[in-house]
């Protein structure tokens, strides 16, 4: 069964009537990486955001729509980030609510590790470790 990118590009060289190398042409990436794309099953990892925006310019379709594609591939849920479905507009950035996505796949002394490393790029005290 095709994974949601497989998918999304699939339907759109159908309906358009293109190959990968029109896709490719259109948005600046390689041949090989949007047929790569269009036929593995599974994604190991998220593609980088510029091979994400050479697609989604060589596919004509919104950025946002290739990236949920692309994360829900490779087994990532994402969150609603269209305007005001974070009321205090938290995730309304593509690539916060793919970490948050991504970190909930974490075990929980994961999230633990993460948390730390992000308190010390704030330049914040660690906090004390909530009580279970």
């Amino acid at each position: 069964m095709a994974n949601a990118l497989q998918q999304l590009i699939r339907e759109h060289l159908d309906r358009k009537g293109w190959s990968y190398g029109d896709v490719a042409r259109r948005g600046s990436v390689p041949r090989s990486t949007v047929h790569h794309l269009a036929t593995t099953e599974r994604l190991v990892r998220m593609p980088q955001t510029t091979t994400l925006e050479g697609l989604a310019k060589g596919l004509e379709l919104p950025l946002e729509a290739v990236r949920r594609a692309a994360a829900e591939a490779c087994g990532i849920h994402v969150y609603d980030t269209s305007p005001g479905a974070e009321p205090d507009g938290a995730a309304a950035d593509p690539e916060v609510a793919l970490l948050i996505a991504s970190v909930q796949k974490l075990s929980s002394d994961d999230r633990r590790h993460v948390a730390a490393l992000v308190e010390s790029l704030l330049d914040r005290a660690p906090r004390a470790p909530r009580e279970k």
